[in-house]
């Protein structure tokens, strides 16, 4: 590690900070600084190196979320429809992102593409007759937009062997399975991804990155700025820094942070962390036997973040297979952080959404006690679901990042827990926070933009705008109304991030 890292002192002021090294900073700080090369930008990040939290490679599925998979997203409506409304939201805002990847990768920011992006088939895989009949239906649908055209959809088991020879290993041949197919799909580390933007900032930018920093509190000043209080973690150093506007990208510690600086916004939310774990093979007969990322439903009362998927993952070159998520529970916020993050969290303000959260989603706690009390072998059960033959010295128990899913108020029920994510801004802009998990890391471009949207909306429309449209091509228009756009946008990320679909 970089000395200076380590040993700078921070200004005292700065047109910008962010606070957290993860995907989400790495990105604004990148945005911000093509925009403006002049802004002076701090980052704080309280461990040692860049993503080590919910950004490293082990923390997440690595799944570039663009909904081909994730049956969550195409919920089906009372009349029997399927509704993919959301899911075109979400494969436009990855399509954002690759965009942006591509763009670092022309300007010669990043390099060697394969280190954080690969294709890989995303499929959704489903079991019974009636399961297999929403499949069918939400096939047709999605087939119908240019977002989803290559989508394919068998119910043949000689085609599935072909697509899944591991899942349909001794499998009953009188058994009804569906599943979709598109190999348009990526497998994405987005460690890596991160580590190479941090290193282009720190090497070829004014962005100044301090490690080993930890922001404590922030509170407003008179004059409209903020001012933090920063601690210096390995020489237990405190100094105040004023910032114009702040963005906290703290993961699970965004939270509190968001709380210390009592804007108005904040009031209400509250934070219900669920941690996972993963099966993980490495065993590379298994392996290549399986080149998919594929998801099925989640059972009754298990939150979308749970839904099993048996997964296809490239990490520094390596090819490994990954089951889960199965869900756990500590009262830290972040995998590095404290057992009293939780209980600190709660105050007057959110005490009602908390409660109110928590009455309402009993059946969510049950499932949460009977995740965290399964042993291995009940764990390898849910994995012969997939793979009939499962052996268990084949896979070892992985501990994978910490989530702090939001709870906010709600007039109805006192509060609710969200499974998406949130951006928080305050009346004047100059104070932005992402609160939530899913989808994010894959669509992390598209929300700091919406950051900027609401922070810098002049700016972003205005001078930013020839810039903006240089990374973000298809910025501003519905890939879903637009073939022609669409099929530019995707061959363009092809090639330069080098997929191979």
């Amino acid at each position: 590690m970089s000395q200076s890292l380590t040993s700078r002192t921070p200004k005292p002021k700065y047109d910008v900070v962010l606070i957290g090294g993860g995907i989400m900073s790495a990105t604004l700080a990148t945005l911000l600084h093509e925009f403006d090369p002049t802004l002076e930008i701090a980052i704080f990040e309280r461990l040692g190196r860049f993503a080590k939290e919910s950004t490293a490679a082990w923390n997440n599925a690595g799944t570039g979320h663009s909904a081909f998979c994730e049956l969550n997203y195409t919920p089906e409506k009372p009349d029997g429809s399927i509704d993919i409304t959301k899911a075109e939201s979400i494969a436009e805002q990855f399509e954002i992102s690759k965009q942006f990847w591509s763009y670092l990768i022309t300007k010669g920011y990043i390099h060697e593409p394969k280190e954080f992006i690969n294709s890989c088939a995303h499929m959704s895989l489903v079991f019974g007759e009636k399961d297999a009949e929403y499949l069918r239906k939400r096939h047709d649908k999605m087939a119908e937009s240019v977002l989803f055209s290559g989508m394919e959809f068998s119910t043949d088991h000689e085609k599935l062997k072909e697509w899944i020879p591991l899942v349909m290993s001794k499998r009953n041949q009188s058994e009804v399975m569906a599943a979709t197919k598109m190999d348009m799909g990526t497998d994405v580390n987005f460690g890596t991804l991160t580590r190479k933007m941090g290193r282009h900032l720190l090497e070829d930018s004014n962005v100044e990155v301090f490690l080993y920093h930890e922001v404590k509190d922030i509170s407003p000043r008179e004059s409209g700025k903020w001012e933090m209080k920063v601690k210096d973690r390995i020489h237990s150093h405190k100094q105040e820094v004023v910032a114009d506007f702040v963005f906290i990208g703290a993961g699970g510690y965004a939270l509190p942070l968001l709380d210390s600086s009592d804007i108005k916004e904040s009031e209400g939310y509250g934070g219900f962390p669920v941690s996972g774990q993963w099966l993980v093979s490495h065993n590379q007969e298994l392996v290549e036997k399986h080149h998919a990322k594929v998801y099925t439903q989640a059972t009754v009362d298990a939150p979308p973040m749970s839904v099993p998927h048996l997964d296809l993952r490239i990490i520094d070159g390596k090819k490994a297979l990954l089951f889960g998520p199965f869900a756990g529970f500590s009262t830290k916020f972040l995998r590095e952080g404290s057992y009293l993050d939780l209980p600190e969290s709660v105050n007057t303000k959110n005490l009602k959404s908390l409660f109110g959260a928590w009455w309402h989603n009993i059946p969510l706690t049950k499932y949460l006690i009977q995740q965290v009390a399964m042993t291995k072998s009940q764990r390898m059960q849910h994995l012969r679901e997939f793979i009939k033959d499962a052996k268990e010295e084949d896979w070892e128990l992985k501990v994978a990042g910490q989530r702090v899913q939001i709870i906010k108020k709600d007039e109805k029920e006192g509060g609710k827990l969200e499974f998406g994510t949130e951006v928080v801004v305050n009346k004047s802009g100059t104070i932005a926070s992402l609160l939530g998990a899913s989808p994010g890391a894959s669509t992390a471009v598209y929300a700091m933009l919406n950051v900027l949207e609401k922070c810098f909306p002049e700016k972003l429309h205005g001078e930013w705008k020839g810039k903006l449209l240089e990374m973000v091509p298809s910025y501003g228009q519905k890939l879903a109304e637009n073939p022609e756009l669409t099929h530019e946008v995707r061959n363009y990320t092809k090639e330069k991030l080098e997929l191979e679909y």
